[in-house]
């Protein structure tokens, strides 16, 4: 079986897609039974669109395959510590698990800022691996705002 580093691969792999076209390279993928059942990559800048997280289109298509909102069973896997948007979603979708990689200390809200899938007070609560492949997907936000000062 695969681990968490395999499946964090393919959630950078599809980061350098939103970094192709010129988004903040965050990339997730969502896991169920072994198998990808949703990818998504930052596309707010594209689809002029706020809710164009990475997070939110591959739970879009995790559901959707499912044919249900319930995601149990579960697990994303997610470049940089999702924010409270994302957070939100997780728990209201179900989602078992939640693996990232960077800590955002000015926007995550699954451990930086507060701590939205483990707060005791919702109905639902996710188990979480940080920091999987940490350098790389930190790495990977470092460059390209590098490259936006740099012009």
């Amino acid at each position: 079986m695969y681990d968490d580093a395999w499946w964090m691969g393919l959630a950078l792999a599809e980061a350098d897609r939103a970094a192709k076209i010129g988004e903040v390279p965050v990339g997730a993928v969502v896991v169920r039974e072994g198998e990808v059942v949703g990818r998504g990559h930052n596309r707010r800048e594209i689809d002029q669109d706020p809710f164009a997280h990475a997070e939110l289109l591959a739970l879009r298509e995790a559901a959707a395959r499912a044919g249900s909102w319930r995601l149990s069973g579960c697990e994303v896997f997610v470049t940089l510590e999702p924010c409270a948007m994302c957070a939100g979603a997780m728990v209201a979708s179900r989602v078992d698990r939640l693996v990232f990689g960077a800590w955002d200390p000015k926007a995550g809200y699954c451990g930086s800022l507060g701590n939205l899938v483990q707060d005791p007070r919702l109905n639902h609560r996710l188990a979480v691996t940080p920091g999987v492949r940490e350098a790389e997907c930190g790495g990977r936000l470092k460059e390209f705002f590098a490259a936006l000062r740099r012009g």
